[in-house]
């Protein structure tokens, strides 16, 4: 039999999601079987799936541990070794923010391989590698693409997790700046592209019974320094859809320099070759967000990389004021 004691931080969740973490390697639906034949139990009575839990719940667990406790084929053996390569923006008890580089994943997945903002995360803050199931760990609360440095909020704490999740869904009191170089000359020196994009995880199957699922998605863009070969923009995102900027400005006719999916491959050789431009142009440099526990206004910013700079002199754009590093009179520049 397994024991378990929840804990203050694992308090709230439903029994079920709780049992799930701790039994990764056992099958969901044998999950719920152990459900309906009474093998889970809290303080002593029977668990209910739906039921939340609180701080300190005994939890019983009937079967053989050995087997149970089986780790799921393919899980991770252990924490990746990972050394710390994202600045820091801001660090409180619930929250850390930090400035990621450019070719970091921020998430495990299919085709990644080294460590991740996660892992980087959870190394800098020597999260235990042996949490008990259910216990919280500290994990980036909204996603930023591999090739895109920039502002990522970390949550510490499930209570800022959550509640960082209920402002990305709205929306409402969340404000993202990017700042992205795109290919060409713009007629105009702001707009707006209001063009609904498909589902970007819509599976064959949903497309071949469904059709293509469009979502609503709203980009404004405002020029800060252009010539005839490219414009410097500040982006401003209304929706939070996968690869909305990149994709946006592809459909536009002025796709993001260095973008390797949606771009002008041609325009990126000569970028590469005039400018030195050997990533993707695009840096999320601003986020406005409600302090997730105190409400409080947070103005976030990570200056645009080194790298970035110097493909913004050689290409004679000006950055926008703001957006380079501050030096420190009398500090040494590496």
């Amino acid at each position: 039999m397994i024991e378990l004691t929840v804990s203050a931080d694992a308090a709230g969740q439903r029994l079920d999601k709780y049992v799930r973490r701790a039994l990764n390697g056992v099958p969901l639906s044998h999950v719920y079987k152990m459900f309906r034949t009474k093998k889970i139990r809290v303080n002593g009575l029977r668990g209910r799936a739906e039921q939340l839990l609180a701080d300190g719940d005994k939890i019983a667990i009937r079967g053989d541990e050995e087997r149970l406790l089986v780790p799921a084929e393919g899980a991770a053996k252990g924490p990746r070794a990972a050394r710390r390569t994202f600045g820091i923006l801001h660090e409180d008890q619930h929250l850390l923010v930090v400035d990621k580089p450019a070719g970091l994943a921020a998430h495990p997945g299919s085709g990644i391989e080294g460590a991740t903002l996660v892992d980087e995360v959870r190394a800098y803050l020597r999260v235990p590698a042996d949490l008990p199931p259910g216990e919280y760990r500290a994990s980036p609360a909204h996603r930023l693409d591999r090739d895109t440095s920039g502002v990522v909020l970390v949550a510490k704490t499930r209570k800022a997790m959550v509640r960082l999740g209920e402002l990305f869904t709205e929306g409402d009191e969340v404000r993202k700046a990017y700042l992205g170089l795109a290919k060409g000359k713009f007629a105009k020196v702001s707009g707006l592209i209001d063009l609904p994009l498909s589902e970007h995880e819509q599976t064959s199957r949903s497309k071949d019974q469904r059709g293509v699922k469009f979502q609503e998605a709203l980009t404004r863009w405002q020029v800060i320094s252009a010539n005839h070969d490219a414009s410097l923009l500040r982006v401003h995102i209304e929706t939070g859809r996968t690869h909305q900027i990149r994709r946006h400005l592809q459909a536009f006719g002025h796709p993001v320099a260095g973008d390797r999916r949606y771009g002008d491959f041609a325009f990126n050789r000569e970028a590469r070759a005039r400018w030195g431009l050997r990533r993707m142009f695009l840096h999320a440099w601003r986020l406005e967000v409600p302090h997730p526990v105190t409400g409080a206004p947070l103005r976030l910013e990570a200056p645009l990389p080194p790298e970035l700079l110097e493909v913004l002199g050689r290409a004679n754009l000006d950055a926008p004021p703001g957006a380079a590093p501050r030096v420190v009179p009398g500090a040494k520049r590496h």
